[in-house]
C-alpha cells in the first residue's frame, strides 16, 4: 500500500513538473525572441540649429489700463426719471447720462428767485431813502445784506439741481447701465463705468538692473492672447522715478494708438521693449523641443540614431527658440516624432512635410 502511494505522489510531481517546466522553458524563448527582436527605425523630420541675429529686447508682462476711467456716480440723491444712453455707447464730454427728479427742487428754485427780487426791491428803496436822510445807514447795510443772501441761496439751490443732471466727465466708451427709472439713488451710487480707450496705456515693471537702457520714447510691441495673430506697436510715455523695494523693479507706462477699440483695460499682454541694438543667437524650431519638469530637451542625430541633450532655452520669436546652451550651430535635430525616440533610437529622415521655421510666420489669410 505505501509502494503503490510513492508510486502515485512521483508519477503527479512528474507530471505537474513537466508541466511547469514547458512553461517556464516556453516563456524563456518567447522572451528571448522579443530581445533580439529587431526596432524599426522612427521615421523623424529634421532641421539644423543655426545662428540667427535678433533685435536685444527686454520682455515683461503687462496690463492694459484706460487714459482716463472711472465710474459715473451721482453727488445728490433722487428718483432716476430720465436715462439718456444705451449700454456701450460712446459718449462726448458733457453728454447727459441721467436726470433725475427735480419738481421739487425747481420749486424751492422758484421761491427763492421770488424772495431774490423782493430783497432786490427793498435795497432799491432803501437807496433812495438813504438819499433823502430818511432811513438808518445800518438798514441800508441790513438790506444789501439780505439781498447778497438771496441770490447766495439761488445760486446754490441751482447747483443742487444742476447735480440731479449727470454728465460724462469725458469722452469715451460706456459700459453696462447699472440703473433703471424710478431707481431711488443717494450719493456714490455708480450708473455706469466709463473708459477713454484712444489712445490706451500699458503698464508694466522690468528690473532694476534695466534702468539705464529705458527711457522715454522706445519703442515698445505688445502681443495679446486674445489676437495672437497679430502685434500693437506704441511708444514708452513715462518712467516710474521710484523702485519698489519689495521686488526690486520699477514701473514702466507706454501709449498706444487703439482707434478700433480691440485693446481694452485689465487685459494681461505680453510686452517687448526694444533697445535698438542686435546680437547673434543660436536658435532651433521650437518644435523640436521637448518641454518637461526636470528641464528642456532636444534630439540630436548622431550617426544614425539620435541622443538627448538637455538644453538651456531663452527668447521666442514666432516659431523659433534660442538654445543659449546644449546645442551649437550646424548640429541637426529631430522636429517631428519625438514622442517615439529614446537614447540610441535608429531613425529614418524624411523631410518632405517640415513643421514651420518662421522667425515672424504669418497666417494664410494675411
Amino acid at each position: 500500500m505505501n509502494l503503490r502511494m510513492l508510486s502515485m505522489l512521483a508519477a503527479t510531481a512528474l507530471v505537474f513538473g513537466g508541466v511547469f517546466g514547458f512553461k517556464w522553458f516556453g516563456n524563456r524563448m518567447m522572451n528571448q525572441y522579443f530581445d533580439n527582436m529587431p526596432v524599426p527605425a522612427v521615421t523623424v523630420s529634421t532641421a539644423t540649429a543655426f545662428k540667427d541675429k535678433w533685435d536685444i529686447t527686454l520682455t515683461a508682462v503687462g496690463t492694459i489700463e484706460a487714459q482716463m476711467g472711472t465710474e459715473v456716480t451721482t453727488e445728490a440723491s433722487g428718483i432716476v426719471d430720465a436715462i439718456k444712453f444705451e449700454s456701450g455707447d460712446s459718449v462726448a464730454a458733457g453728454s447727459v447720462l441721467v436726470t433725475l427728479d427735480r419738481t421739487t427742487d425747481n420749486a424751492e428754485l422758484a421761491a427763492l428767485v421770488s424772495a431774490g427780487g423782493l430783497a432786490d426791491l427793498e435795497l432799491g428803496r432803501a437807496r433812495n431813502l438813504i438819499n433823502r436822510s430818511a432811513v438808518a445807514e445800518a438798514e441800508l447795510d441790513r438790506r444789501a445784506s439780505t439781498a447778497s443772501a438771496s441770490k447766495a441761496q439761488v445760486d446754490a439751490q441751482r447747483a443742487r439741481i444742476a447735480q440731479k443732471v449727470i454728465r460724462a466727465p469725458f469722452a469715451g466708451e460706456l459700459g453696462i447701465r447699472k440703473v433703471d427709472l424710478g431707481d431711488h439713488l443717494s450719493p456714490g451710487t455708480g450708473i455706469v463705468t466709463l473708459q477713454s480707450l484712444d489712445p490706451i496705456l500699458v503698464n508694466f515693471m522690468l528690473p532694476q538692473q534695466r534702468l539705464g537702457d529705458v527711457r522715454a520714447g522706445m519703442p515698445i510691441k505688445i502681443g495679446v492672447e486674445a489676437f495672437d495673430d497679430r502685434d500693437f506697436h506704441g511708444t514708452i510715455t513715462a518712467l516710474e522715478p521710484r523702485v519698489d523695494k519689495a521686488t526690486r523693479s520699477f514701473e514702466v507706462q507706454a501709449t498706444l494708438a487703439n482707434a478700433e477699440k480691440m485693446l481694452r483695460p485689465g487685459m494681461f499682454v505680453q510686452v517687448e521693449v526694444e533697445l535698438g541694438a542686435s546680437e547673434e543667437v543660436t536658435v532651433v524650431p521650437q518644435t523640436s523641443v521637448s518641454y518637461n519638469p526636470y528641464g528642456d530637451s532636444v534630439w540630436v542625430l548622431v550617426g544614425g540614431s539620435v541622443e538627448r541633450r538637455l538644453v538651456q532655452l531663452g527668447r521666442r520669436r514666432g516659431d523659433l527658440v534660442q538654445v543659449v546652451s546644449g546645442v551649437e550651430p550646424g548640429d541637426e535635430i529631430a522636429t517631428s516624432g519625438l514622442l517615439k525616440l529614446r537614447n540610441g533610437a535608429q531613425i529614418e529622415v524624411n523631410n518632405d512635410i517640415q513643421p514651420g521655421a518662421e522667425s515672424a510666420p504669418q497666417p494664410p489669410n494675411s
